[in-house]
This record gives C-alpha cells, sequence and structure tokens, in this order.
C-alpha cells in the first residue's frame, strides 16, 4: 500500500474539523483534569525543570484517555466510545500507555536527560566554554544527547501510527508496525511532522495572543488562568489531529476492517 502525503492531511483534518462538535464533548473532563493540574503544581510547587517534566508525565493520564475514545471514534464512530474519557481507566488505556512507552520511552528519557543535564545555558556564553569548565561539559554532553533525541524522536514517529490497534482491541508492536510502514517511512513521518508542527504554532498563538489581550485589560491575576484554559484546549485539539492521523495511517496501511483478520 502506498500512502499519498496530501491523502493523509486532507482526511485527518477534514475528519477533525467536521467533528468539531464531537471533539468539545470528548474532551471536557480531560481538558478540565490538565488545566487543574497546571493549576495545581503551579500553586504549590516552584516551576524549576524537573516538576514540569513531572508534570508533563502526570498530564499524559488524561491525555490517553481522551486520545483513546477520539481514535476509537475515528475507526468506529462515535456510538463504539463506551463512556466519556476522564470518567474511568481500563486495559485499553493501560494498553495503549504500555504501547506508548515502547514507541516513545526512549524519547521521553532522551529530552529528560537532556534537559536536566544541560540546564540553562546562556547564549552570551557560547563560544567562550575553555573560560568555562562547567559549560564545556554541558555543551560537549548537549551533541550527542540531542542527536539521539532527534534519531529517536523520529523513530517513534515512524511506529507511533501502530497505536490505533491498542484502541480497537488489538495485540500490536513497533516492530509490526515497522513492518506494515515499509516504503512509507517518509510519508508516516512527514504527514505526522506536519500536524504536530501546525499544533505547536497553534498553541503557541493560543498562549501568546489571549495572554497580551488580558494584561492589556489590566487582569494580570487572571491572565494566567485563561492563557492556560484556553492553550490546553487547543492542545487538546493538536492531540486529535496527531491521533486522527495515526488512525488514518493505520487503517490505510493495513486495510483494516472490524471483524475482518489482518494480512
Amino acid at each position: 500500500m502506498k500512502l499519498s502525503f496530501g491523502a493523509i492531511l486532507s482526511e485527518s483534518f477534514g475528519f477533525f474539523f467536521a467533528r468539531l462538535g464531537l471533539f468539545f464533548h470528548l474532551v471536557t473532563i480531560p481538558w478540565i483534569l490538565s488545566l487543574a493540574l497546571r493549576i495545581f503544581t503551579s500553586a504549590v510547587t516552584e516551576q524549576t525543570l524537573l516538576t514540569v517534566l513531572a508534570e508533563k508525565a502526570i498530564d499524559v493520564i488524561p491525555t490517553i484517555m481522551f486520545q483513546v475514545a477520539w481514535m476509537r471514534l475515528v475507526l468506529l464512530g462515535p456510538e463504539r466510545v463506551e463512556r466519556l474519557p476522564g470518567l474511568g481507566w481500563s486495559r485499553r488505556e493501560t494498553a495503549f500507555l504500555l504501547h506508548l512507552l515502547k514507541v516513545a520511552g526512549v524519547t521521553f528519557a532522551l529530552i529528560v536527560a537532556f534537559t536536566l543535564t544541560v540546564g540553562t545555558i546562556d547564549p552570551t556564553m557560547l563560544g567562550d566554554a575553555a573560560a568555562n569548565p562547567d559549560l564545556m561539559r554541558r555543551e560537549a554532553m548537549a551533541a550527542p544527547l540531542g542527536t539521539g533525541f532527534i534519531v529517536s524522536a523520529l523513530l517513534a514517529l515512524r511506529v507511533s501510527f501502530g497505536l490505533a490497534a491498542t484502541t480497537v482491541d488489538l495485540p500490536w508492536s513497533p516492530r509490526r508496525s515497522w513492518a506494515y510502514g515499509r516504503g512509507n517511512s517518509w510519508t508516516i513521518i512527514g504527514s505526522l511532522f506536519v500536524v504536530l508542527f501546525a499544533g505547536a504554532v497553534g498553541t503557541s498563538v493560543a498562549v501568546i495572543v489571549p495572554l497580551a489581550l488580558m494584561r492589556n485589560l489590566g487582569a494580570d491575576t487572571a491572565a494566567a488562568v485563561v492563557t492556560w484554559t484556553i492553550a490546553i484546549l487547543v492542545s487538546y485539539g493538536s492531540a486529535a489531529l496527531v491521533a486522527t492521523t495515526q488512525a488514518v495511517i493505520w487503517r490505510r496501511l493495513t486495510a483494516w476492517r472490524e471483524g475482518v483478520p489482518l494480512a
């Protein structure tokens, strides 16, 4: 099966924007949970690199509950979404999480290592590492960690479409995704990269614009909460687009139909 870059993006964006009502219905509880987590961690802990990474790790839970429900919507239709995401955790979500760890666990570990090891580097000090042994050590470690992260991220994108299989209760592995995707590697990676990039741009705009508007109105205290509320919703929209693209790729590559054995 030869994938078409344009067809994948057209079907994915078309599906998402045609079902915005269902998106708001399914995202409500995970959105509230993520927002509550953001407000709680901001209020009770100091914002360090470690706490931010810990928050992101915890936030995976409501995100997975939403993505499982959304992928089932894409593959099976709205009548097969058994409950609102956020109201429970089942073996299906556990299988999704375990598969996600196989796909992106190394990537997450590398970005954590990069963040904690490299820390904050003053751009004005770059090129003057000889005068600062600690900076020289961190610069030396940044290159292999950064390279490893990029390579592992590309590999994770390449096999991530297999996550869709777990949402319809099929046993799956990254190796099987690699086999089904032969000959379509760059189409898969490129499609998911475009969706991720669009989501990143949208989330950035959702942070900058509301924050600037609220501060211009003199509402400094409420500015952060309003910005988080909008930005988290947009980030869930990005997650839905990614999940849609993964499900579309998986269905096209496997020619999956419910009740029909895969080749």
